[in-house]
């Protein structure tokens, strides 16, 4: 098993690809285009009011209709196939080539390529053109995007050459050496003697090669000392494998970044990666990229990557839809272990216009292309092929998902398939007691049953009830068939059937596959006490846009689970819209043994003495500051989160007392305190003696505003990240200052995305101006080709303006 993501590069006559970045875009109802690079979300840019149809959903955002252009210099005619690659598109959608309709797409998931050599003009400019349609809303259960939101490439392959997922590596075994099998496919095999070779380099050093001729479809080698790839060592080799005729002439090259790995997982010794035991700190993450919206910038890809693993994550689990391939560069690079989670539908819709009426047809080449994406990737542990399928608590649906997973099986032999069942919401299914309307239209003859959102709801108001329904026998009986066909059980929200499924069912792996963050701690424990639970993935991660509402805690005494116009955010991330840590994070930390010193956060005072309706979705509203002025005297609830025995509590040298913390207090100690302006320190104590201590102070009395660039380099086409913040001069944020604040660009570089964590906003992601929300914002950066000096200046209402001077260069070579 390994590998990496497919680069293919030119090599003689063999296969090439070309990026179409530059493309003309026009909405529906304007007569004139405009000029955008991809990737492009167009859905960021429309408008959001309480009349969007995708309502809550998705963030409010209004749907719309848009097309795209670009043109391309084709050369002299020759026998090559030429496509046209999308890696993602969302809406449903029509290419057109020089006005001949080529393809049309309607998964916003799933990579396509379309031939198009019919419609080429040989050696003249060639226009495509592809319309795109979101006006149908909702179409997905949080926010989608829309148009051309991941690359697209201009594909020549040779006549003779390797098929699209042509080259498959497999680490069949490891110990002083590793066993490698690498198999291919070939288009055109015109000539008996072609010869195939295949070489393995690590750095400038080849360490193994092999050769095939006479039609042979694979070979085999040792690796001698190998370096694995784990997600604590991702290291990687570079895999050539070329096919060349009896002239020694190259046909075709592919080259690809691979990692050596093997996976084995049983319910005995539970996941095994290169023979060692693996748990899974696992994060749910949606696709979007937050101020960016959908587009999906390889450096924002990374940028979260490094911030989840930096934080003591080791997993990520795509939810629920494939990933792109940027962000599985990111994995496979800076290593972290994927869930890739095939579908969030079946033939059951869950949204009045998701195309659940299509899956039946289209689901085994939509399956294959993301095998064809992932076969490679070491980073790539395990298949999910379905969220929330209501279909499992049927026969029929769990006859469906035993077809799917040996399509899984049957294209990868090496990765595990899991599913992932609300158990409750499955239970639900079995009584006919779907809490909602129909999410059908009415002429669709698919059946509807219990959708996810729904039983949300009803877990959201129902809360601990959840764990008493999961217990009954009629839980285990509408779960245990669709378990048996799958590799590893999926439990969503099923922590309190961990118990007797592990007595009932000895043979079975469990992971959970969404766990609330405040069941983190208890989920952890029976991860670290069972070999059969392999790992577990919050709810979640990072901050997403749609769900608008469902993991806030919002004033007042009454709300539904999702929130109305203006909100835009989901709520519950452990990392806010812009990267900021929650303090949901810290008691994870705690739980995994990764939290060093205790960690002090304060619910907001501001809201102190108010009523506030609380979300299952997010375990505390605190935050991780002392500084709310213009609240002196307001009573602060302050949570302390530490793996010490006791911690100890000082506000400006006094004491607030001393409170137990460990495991068996659920890492969580909590003081009250009247809030006054200083220092508040934290104590742990082991054993009586100190062991650690952390602090937070408030904010100075002078404040500004402040620009911190996380990089003073645009390097090529890589984003620079700028955090706007109202500080003192020792950088400590205030929380109630919050600013509206001008940005304004000079230079080779463009602003692409400008906003803040506020989870109720009407502001625009893609204006120059925005408000900051508890003293900070987030501003994106992106060169637009030509190296120089970029000058960056930021106006405030209230706190003055401040200045950073970046440099944009040219990729290196």
């Amino acid at each position: 098993m390994t590998g990496s993501g497919v680069a293919i590069r030119t090599a003689g006559s063999g296969t090439a690809r070309r990026q179409l970045a530059h493309w003309s875009f026009r909405r529906d109802a304007e007569s004139t285009a405009v000029q955008v690079r991809l990737p492009h979300d167009a859905m960021i840019g429309e408008r959001r009011g309480p009349d969007s149809a995708g309502g809550a959903d998705a963030g409010w955002f209004h749907g719309g209709r848009y097309e795209y252009e670009s043109t391309w210099q084709a050369g002299s005619d020759d026998d090559s196939f030429v496509g046209l690659r999308f890696e993602g598109v969302q809406g449903d959608s029509v290419v057109h080539v020089n006005d001949i309709e080529v393809g049309r797409i309607h998964n916003g998931y799933t990579e396509v390529e379309l031939p198009i050599r019919h419609a080429v003009r040989w050696g003249a400019e060639n226009v495509v053109r592809v319309a795109v349609d979101t006006s149908a809303q909702p179409s997905s259960r949080w926010y989608s995007g829309a148009g051309l939101y991941r690359p697209v490439h201009l594909v020549h392959r040779p006549a003779t050459r390797f098929a699209d997922d042509g080259v498959r590596l497999r680490t069949l075994a490891i110990g002083e050496s590793a066993r490698v099998e690498v198999a291919f496919d070939l288009i055109n095999p015109s000539r008996a003697s072609l010869t195939v070779t295949v070489e393995l380099w690590d750095a400038t050093t080849r360490v193994a090669a092999a050769t095939a001729s006479g039609g042979a479809n694979a070979v085999s080698f040792d690796v001698p000392h190998p370096h694995l790839w784990s997600a604590e060592s991702p290291h990687r080799y570079q895999l050539l494998c070329r096919i060349e005729d009896e002239t020694g002439t190259v046909l075709d090259e592919r080259h690809e970044r691979v990692g050596l790995r093997t996976i084995e997982v049983d319910a005995k010794h539970g996941l095994r990666v290169n023979g060692t035991e693996v748990l899974l700190r696992g994060a749910c993450i949606h696709h979007d990229n937050g101020v960016l919206g959908a587009a999906t910038h390889r450096s924002a890809e990374f940028r979260r990557i490094r911030l989840l693993k930096e934080a003591g994550f080791n997993a990520i689990r795509s939810a629920h839809n494939p990933m792109s391939r940027q962000l599985l560069d990111a994995c496979d690079e800076l290593g972290m272990y994927v869930l890739e989670e095939f579908a969030d539908y079946w033939f059951v819709k869950k949204t009045a216009h998701d195309h659940a009426g299509k899956f039946l047809e289209t689901w085994r080449t939509d399956a294959a292309s993301l095998i064809e994406k992932d076969r490679n990737r070491p980073s790539v542990i395990m298949y999910a092929i379905g969220n929330e399928i209501p279909e499992t608590a049927t026969p029929a649906g769990v006859e469906l998902a035993r077809e799917i997973t040996r399509h899984f099986h049957d294209a990868d032999p090496d990765r595990p398939v899991t599913v992932a069942v609300n158990i409750f919401l499955n239970v639900l299914v079995t009584l006919g007691a779907s809490p909602y309307a129909s999410k059908k239209p009415a002429d669709d003859a698919h059946t509807s049953m219990a959708g996810s959102t729904e039983a949300n709801v009803m877990v959201n108001q129902i809360g601990r009830m959840m764990n008493l329904v999961s217990r009954l026998p009629r839980a285990d009986r509408a779960s245990r068939e669709a378990f048996d066909v799958v590799d590893v059980a999926g439990y969503n929200y099923g922590l309190a059937r961990y118990r007797q499924d592990l007595k009932a069912y000895p043979h079975r792996v469990i992971l959970g596959t969404e766990t609330l963050p405040g069941d983190v701690a208890r989920a952890w424990r029976a991860v670290e006490a069972h070999p059969a639970v392999i790992g577990d993935f919050v709810w979640t991660g990072w901050e997403f846009l749609g769900e608008a509402g469902v993991g806030a805690w919002v004033p007042g005494k009454r709300a539904g689970l999702s929130k109305p116009y203006p909100y835009i955010l989901h709520g519950g991330g452990m990392f806010d819209l812009i990267g900021q840590p929650d303090a949901s994070l810290r008691l994870a930390q705690a739980a995994w043994g990764t939290l060093e010193a205790p960690a002090i956060a304060v619910r907001p005072v501001d809201r102190s003495g108010l009523p506030v309706v609380k979300s299952a979705w997010r375990s505390t509203d605190a935050v991780e500051s002392w500084s709310w002025r213009g609240y002196e005297g307001r009573r602060a609830e302050i949570e302390v989160y530490s793996t010490d025995d006791e911690v100890e509590l000082l506000l400006n040298g006094r004491s607030l007392g001393r409170r137990r913390t460990g495991r068996r207090r659920g890492y969580l100690a909590r003081f009250a305190a009247p809030y006054e302006p200083g220092e508040l320190v934290a104590v742990g104590y082991r054993d009586g003696e100190e062991a650690s201590r952390s602090a937070l102070r408030s904010a100075g009395r002078a404040l500004s505003l402040q620009l911190i660039p996380e990089t003073d380099t645009l390097v090529g086409d890589e984003l620079a990240f700028l955090t706007i913040a109202i500080a003192d001069a020792s950088g400590t944020v205030e929380m109630l200052a919050d600013d509206q604040v001008t940005l304004d660009v000079q230079g080779p570089a463009e602003l692409i995305g400008f906003g803040s964590a506020a989870p109720a906003t009407e502001e625009s992601f893609i204006s120059d101006t925005h408000t900051t929300y508890r003293g900070r914002a987030l501003a994106v950066l992106r060169p637009t080709g030509t190296p120089g000096p970029v000058r960056v200046t930021a106006r405030s209402v209230k706190h003055g303006e401040a200045t950073i001077a970046l440099t944009s260069s040219p990729a290196p070579l």
